[in-house]
């Protein structure tokens, strides 16, 4: 279950790191824009944060 969870967790770090890294600063912006006019910043900003100390 562990490893799992790890492998779970590195994914997730990998593929935010993946959309973020490789982002302009406007593309930035209407990623964060989206998010808080959704309403997915409140619940995918806390799961990134937890995978990447998770996944290092």
């Amino acid at each position: 279950m562990a490893g799992l969870i790890q492998r779970t967790a590195e994914s997730i770090d990998e593929m935010s790191r993946s959309i973020w890294d490789d982002s302009s600063q406007l593309e930035k912006a209407v990623i964060v824009v989206f998010l808080l006019v959704t309403g997915l910043a409140i619940p995918v900003v806390p799961i990134v944060i937890v995978a990447r100390a998770v996944a290092n």
